[in-house]
Protein backbone atom coordinates (compact mmCIF):
# COMPACT_ATOMS: atom_id res chain seq x y z
CA UNK A 1 0.00 0.00 0.00
CA UNK A 2 1.65 3.60 -1.00
CA UNK A 3 2.46 5.69 2.13
CA UNK A 4 -0.28 8.02 1.57
CA UNK A 5 -2.84 5.95 1.51
CA UNK A 6 -1.54 4.18 4.58
CA UNK A 7 -1.13 7.17 6.25
CA UNK A 8 -4.91 8.08 5.45
CA UNK A 9 -5.86 4.65 6.87
CA UNK A 10 -3.70 5.20 9.76
CA UNK A 11 -5.52 9.13 10.58
CA UNK A 12 -9.15 7.46 10.09
CA UNK A 13 -8.71 4.41 12.74
CA UNK A 14 -7.17 6.52 15.20
CA UNK A 15 -9.79 8.73 15.25
CA UNK A 16 -12.55 6.38 14.83
CA UNK A 17 -11.18 4.83 18.16
CA UNK A 18 -11.00 8.01 19.77
CA UNK A 19 -14.14 8.52 18.80
CA UNK A 20 -15.43 5.32 19.89
CA UNK A 21 -13.25 6.22 23.56
CA UNK A 22 -15.37 9.47 23.80
CA UNK A 23 -18.54 8.06 23.54
CA UNK A 24 -17.89 4.95 26.40
CA UNK A 25 -16.38 7.36 28.77
CA UNK A 26 -19.28 9.91 28.08
CA UNK A 27 -21.97 6.75 28.16
CA UNK A 28 -19.69 5.70 31.33
CA UNK A 29 -20.02 8.89 33.10
CA UNK A 30 -24.13 8.75 32.74
CA UNK A 31 -24.43 5.81 33.49
CA UNK A 32 -26.56 4.82 36.64
CA UNK A 33 -24.56 3.74 40.18
CA UNK A 34 -24.97 -0.03 40.74
CA UNK A 35 -27.06 -0.08 43.09
CA UNK A 36 -26.29 -1.25 46.77
CA UNK A 37 -27.71 -4.21 47.93
CA UNK A 38 -30.28 -3.49 50.62
CA UNK A 39 -29.58 -4.52 54.08
CA UNK A 40 -32.33 -6.77 55.73
CA UNK A 41 -34.31 -5.90 58.64
CA UNK A 42 -33.88 -9.16 60.32
CA UNK A 43 -36.16 -10.04 63.95
CA UNK A 44 -35.17 -13.34 65.53
CA UNK A 45 -37.79 -14.77 67.88
CA UNK A 46 -38.36 -17.84 70.09
CA UNK A 47 -37.13 -20.21 73.00
CA UNK A 48 -33.51 -21.34 74.52
CA UNK A 49 -32.69 -22.99 70.61
CA UNK A 50 -33.07 -19.59 68.91
CA UNK A 51 -31.51 -17.53 72.22
CA UNK A 52 -28.32 -20.02 72.55
CA UNK A 53 -29.29 -20.18 76.50
CA UNK A 54 -25.83 -21.84 78.01
CA UNK A 55 -23.42 -20.27 74.90
CA UNK A 56 -21.38 -17.94 75.93
CA UNK A 57 -21.07 -14.86 76.05
CA UNK A 58 -24.00 -14.07 77.76
CA UNK A 59 -25.74 -10.67 75.90
CA UNK A 60 -25.69 -8.32 78.96
CA UNK A 61 -28.75 -6.29 77.44
CA UNK A 62 -31.28 -9.34 79.46
CA UNK A 63 -29.86 -11.46 81.70
CA UNK A 64 -33.24 -13.12 82.33
CA UNK A 65 -33.66 -14.36 78.91
CA UNK A 66 -30.01 -15.92 79.31
CA UNK A 67 -29.66 -14.92 75.39
CA UNK A 68 -25.80 -15.61 73.68
CA UNK A 69 -23.96 -12.94 71.47
CA UNK A 70 -23.19 -16.12 69.58
CA UNK A 71 -26.80 -17.83 68.52
CA UNK A 72 -27.48 -18.80 65.35
CA UNK A 73 -29.70 -15.33 65.09
CA UNK A 74 -25.70 -13.31 65.52
CA UNK A 75 -24.61 -15.77 63.35
CA UNK A 76 -26.86 -15.65 60.10
CA UNK A 77 -26.27 -11.49 60.85
CA UNK A 78 -22.71 -11.33 60.46
CA UNK A 79 -22.80 -13.56 58.13
CA UNK A 80 -25.21 -11.34 55.70
CA UNK A 81 -24.98 -8.56 57.21
CA UNK A 82 -28.33 -7.89 58.40
CA UNK A 83 -29.66 -5.63 60.77
CA UNK A 84 -30.53 -7.94 63.62
CA UNK A 85 -32.91 -7.33 66.42
CA UNK A 86 -32.52 -10.30 68.92
CA UNK A 87 -35.35 -10.93 70.88
CA UNK A 88 -35.01 -14.35 71.51
CA UNK A 89 -35.77 -15.63 75.22
CA UNK A 90 -34.68 -18.62 77.19
CA UNK A 91 -37.32 -20.63 78.37
CA UNK A 92 -39.96 -18.67 75.86
CA UNK A 93 -43.67 -20.41 74.76
CA UNK A 94 -45.71 -19.77 71.81
CA UNK A 95 -48.00 -17.64 74.44
CA UNK A 96 -44.78 -15.36 75.03
CA UNK A 97 -45.24 -13.73 71.40
CA UNK A 98 -47.73 -11.78 72.92
CA UNK A 99 -47.28 -11.42 76.46
CA UNK A 100 -44.43 -10.11 78.34
CA UNK A 101 -42.18 -13.37 79.39
CA UNK A 102 -40.59 -11.01 82.82
CA UNK A 103 -41.51 -7.75 83.80
CA UNK A 104 -39.12 -5.61 81.37
CA UNK A 105 -39.13 -8.00 78.74
CA UNK A 106 -42.43 -7.25 75.98
CA UNK A 107 -44.14 -9.34 74.31
CA UNK A 108 -41.77 -10.93 71.14
CA UNK A 109 -44.44 -9.84 68.47
CA UNK A 110 -43.50 -6.20 69.28
CA UNK A 111 -40.43 -6.58 67.89
CA UNK A 112 -41.88 -6.77 64.37
CA UNK A 113 -43.09 -3.76 61.74
CA UNK A 114 -44.11 -3.77 58.09
CA UNK A 115 -40.53 -3.10 57.83
CA UNK A 116 -39.18 -6.39 59.12
CA UNK A 117 -37.50 -8.77 55.90
CA UNK A 118 -36.68 -11.72 57.44
CA UNK A 119 -38.01 -13.70 60.47
CA UNK A 120 -36.46 -16.45 62.68
CA UNK A 121 -37.88 -18.34 65.29
CA UNK A 122 -37.74 -21.48 67.10
CA UNK A 123 -40.36 -22.37 69.27
CA UNK A 124 -42.80 -24.90 70.27
CA UNK A 125 -40.68 -26.90 72.92
CA UNK A 126 -41.50 -25.29 76.14
CA UNK A 127 -45.12 -25.55 75.42
CA UNK A 128 -47.16 -28.02 77.76
CA UNK A 129 -43.34 -28.38 78.92
CA UNK A 130 -42.50 -31.02 76.68
CA UNK A 131 -39.01 -31.08 76.88
CA UNK A 132 -38.25 -30.56 80.04
CA UNK A 133 -41.05 -33.05 81.46
CA UNK A 134 -40.25 -35.69 79.18
CA UNK A 135 -36.54 -35.32 79.37
CA UNK A 136 -36.77 -35.25 83.25
CA UNK A 137 -39.13 -37.62 83.51
CA UNK A 138 -37.39 -40.47 81.20
CA UNK A 139 -34.39 -39.31 82.60
CA UNK A 140 -35.25 -40.34 86.23
CA UNK A 141 -37.22 -43.46 84.87
CA UNK A 142 -33.62 -44.69 83.11
CA UNK A 143 -31.96 -44.20 86.03
CA UNK A 144 -34.03 -46.21 88.72
CA UNK A 145 -34.31 -48.60 85.53
CA UNK A 146 -30.49 -48.92 85.58
CA UNK A 147 -30.80 -48.35 81.86
CA UNK A 148 -33.18 -51.46 81.08
CA UNK A 149 -36.70 -51.88 79.46
CA UNK A 150 -38.90 -48.80 78.39
CA UNK A 151 -40.19 -47.44 81.44
CA UNK A 152 -40.92 -43.58 80.58
CA UNK A 153 -43.34 -45.17 77.68
CA UNK A 154 -44.70 -47.49 80.02
CA UNK A 155 -45.92 -44.96 82.20
CA UNK A 156 -46.43 -41.76 80.01
CA UNK A 157 -47.75 -43.50 76.78
CA UNK A 158 -48.87 -41.29 74.34
CA UNK A 159 -49.78 -38.29 76.72
CA UNK A 160 -46.86 -36.14 75.59
CA UNK A 161 -47.83 -36.65 71.70
CA UNK A 162 -51.46 -36.38 72.65
CA UNK A 163 -50.39 -33.06 74.31
CA UNK A 164 -48.27 -31.82 71.27
CA UNK A 165 -51.33 -32.24 68.70
CA UNK A 166 -53.88 -31.07 71.02
CA UNK A 167 -52.26 -27.70 72.20
CA UNK A 168 -48.42 -27.25 70.48
CA UNK A 169 -49.50 -27.31 67.15
CA UNK A 170 -52.49 -25.25 67.15
CA UNK A 171 -50.64 -22.80 68.99
CA UNK A 172 -47.76 -22.46 67.15
CA UNK A 173 -50.02 -22.00 63.98
CA UNK A 174 -51.98 -19.08 65.85
CA UNK A 175 -48.02 -17.94 67.04
CA UNK A 176 -47.10 -17.75 62.83
CA UNK A 177 -50.39 -16.22 62.12
CA UNK A 178 -49.54 -13.50 64.81
CA UNK A 179 -45.86 -12.79 63.22
CA UNK A 180 -48.07 -12.73 59.22
CA UNK A 181 -49.89 -10.12 60.72
CA UNK A 182 -47.33 -8.03 62.40
CA UNK A 183 -44.88 -8.61 59.73
CA UNK A 184 -46.51 -8.99 56.26
CA UNK A 185 -44.08 -8.53 53.71
CA UNK A 186 -41.62 -10.51 55.73
CA UNK A 187 -40.11 -14.20 54.90
CA UNK A 188 -40.59 -16.22 57.43
CA UNK A 189 -38.68 -19.21 58.31
CA UNK A 190 -39.68 -22.09 61.61
CA UNK A 191 -36.92 -24.28 62.55
CA UNK A 192 -37.26 -27.74 63.96
CA UNK A 193 -35.15 -28.61 66.50
CA UNK A 194 -31.78 -30.85 65.99
CA UNK A 195 -31.71 -34.47 67.36
CA UNK A 196 -31.08 -34.85 71.21
CA UNK A 197 -31.06 -38.54 71.29
CA UNK A 198 -29.77 -40.86 68.71
CA UNK A 199 -31.98 -43.40 66.64
CA UNK A 200 -31.12 -46.49 69.34
CA UNK A 201 -29.86 -46.73 72.94
CA UNK A 202 -25.80 -46.38 73.21
CA UNK A 203 -24.86 -48.11 76.31
CA UNK A 204 -22.02 -45.89 76.52
CA UNK A 205 -24.01 -42.51 76.79
CA UNK A 206 -26.36 -43.57 79.55
CA UNK A 207 -23.63 -41.84 81.82
CA UNK A 208 -24.47 -38.52 79.59
CA UNK A 209 -27.89 -38.99 79.29
CA UNK A 210 -28.88 -41.66 81.42
CA UNK A 211 -32.09 -43.05 79.42
CA UNK A 212 -33.63 -46.37 79.40
CA UNK A 213 -32.48 -48.12 76.02
CA UNK A 214 -36.61 -48.38 74.96
CA UNK A 215 -36.84 -44.84 75.99
CA UNK A 216 -34.28 -43.52 73.71
CA UNK A 217 -36.73 -44.35 70.65
CA UNK A 218 -39.35 -42.75 72.23
CA UNK A 219 -38.07 -39.60 73.18
CA UNK A 220 -37.06 -39.25 69.78
CA UNK A 221 -40.41 -39.99 68.57
CA UNK A 222 -41.72 -37.33 70.70
CA UNK A 223 -39.32 -35.01 68.75
CA UNK A 224 -40.24 -36.11 65.71
CA UNK A 225 -43.83 -35.34 65.97
CA UNK A 226 -43.10 -32.13 67.58
CA UNK A 227 -40.68 -30.92 64.80
CA UNK A 228 -43.71 -31.98 62.60
CA UNK A 229 -46.41 -30.11 64.21
CA UNK A 230 -43.63 -26.93 63.55
CA UNK A 231 -43.83 -28.17 59.72
CA UNK A 232 -46.86 -28.38 58.92
CA UNK A 233 -47.68 -24.95 60.96
CA UNK A 234 -45.40 -23.55 59.10
CA UNK A 235 -46.42 -24.79 55.75
CA UNK A 236 -50.04 -23.86 56.41
CA UNK A 237 -49.31 -20.60 57.28
CA UNK A 238 -46.92 -19.45 54.64
CA UNK A 239 -43.71 -19.97 56.49
CA UNK A 240 -40.35 -21.89 55.31
CA UNK A 241 -39.98 -24.99 57.96
CA UNK A 242 -36.11 -25.59 57.78
CA UNK A 243 -35.60 -28.95 59.01
CA UNK A 244 -32.92 -30.76 60.88
CA UNK A 245 -34.04 -34.34 60.77
CA UNK A 246 -30.80 -35.01 58.42
CA UNK A 247 -28.22 -32.55 58.60
CA UNK A 248 -28.17 -32.85 62.53
CA UNK A 249 -28.31 -37.19 62.87
CA UNK A 250 -25.02 -37.72 64.49
CA UNK A 251 -24.59 -34.81 65.88
CA UNK A 252 -27.11 -35.80 68.99
CA UNK A 253 -26.35 -35.66 72.85
CA UNK A 254 -25.00 -38.78 73.18
CA UNK A 255 -22.03 -37.71 70.18
CA UNK A 256 -18.10 -36.44 71.48
CA UNK A 257 -17.10 -33.02 71.83
CA UNK A 258 -16.75 -30.96 68.36
CA UNK A 259 -19.18 -33.47 66.80
CA UNK A 260 -22.11 -33.04 69.00
CA UNK A 261 -24.17 -29.71 68.50
CA UNK A 262 -26.61 -30.71 71.72
CA UNK A 263 -24.92 -31.03 75.10
CA UNK A 264 -25.66 -34.18 77.20
CA UNK A 265 -27.72 -33.74 80.60
CA UNK A 266 -24.98 -34.94 82.48
CA UNK A 267 -21.08 -33.74 82.23
CA UNK A 268 -22.15 -31.35 79.73
CA UNK A 269 -19.83 -28.29 78.48
CA UNK A 270 -22.44 -25.88 78.73
CA UNK A 271 -23.86 -23.71 81.26
CA UNK A 272 -27.42 -24.97 79.66
CA UNK A 273 -27.62 -28.95 79.09
CA UNK A 274 -29.73 -30.21 76.47
CA UNK A 275 -29.44 -27.44 74.64
CA UNK A 276 -27.36 -26.68 71.52
CA UNK A 277 -23.25 -25.67 72.10
CA UNK A 278 -21.63 -23.09 70.21
CA UNK A 279 -20.84 -25.64 67.31
CA UNK A 280 -24.66 -26.33 66.94
CA UNK A 281 -25.71 -23.16 67.09
CA UNK A 282 -23.42 -22.19 64.29
CA UNK A 283 -24.67 -25.20 61.99
CA UNK A 284 -27.91 -24.47 63.04
CA UNK A 285 -27.51 -20.74 61.30
CA UNK A 286 -25.48 -22.19 58.15
CA UNK A 287 -28.30 -25.01 57.05
CA UNK A 288 -30.68 -21.70 58.33
CA UNK A 289 -28.67 -19.88 55.37
CA UNK A 290 -28.62 -22.47 52.73
CA UNK A 291 -32.84 -23.22 52.83
CA UNK A 292 -33.36 -19.72 52.24
CA UNK A 293 -30.70 -19.09 49.97
CA UNK A 294 -28.87 -16.40 51.81
CA UNK A 295 -25.25 -15.59 51.83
Amino acid sequence: MPKPVLRRVMTATVAAVGTLALGLTDATAHAAPAQATPTLDYVALGDSYSAGSGVLPVDPANLLCLRSTANYPHVIADTTGARLTDVTCGAAQTADFTRAQYPGVAPQLDALGTGTDLVTLTIGGNDNSTFINAITACGTAGVLSGGKGSPCKDRHGTSFDDEIEANTYPALKEALLGVRARAPHARVAALGYPWITPATADPSCFLKLPLAAGDVPYLRAIQAHLNDAVRRAAEETGATYVDFSDVSDGHDACEAPGTRWIEPLLFAHSLVPVHPNALGERRMAEHTMDVLGLD
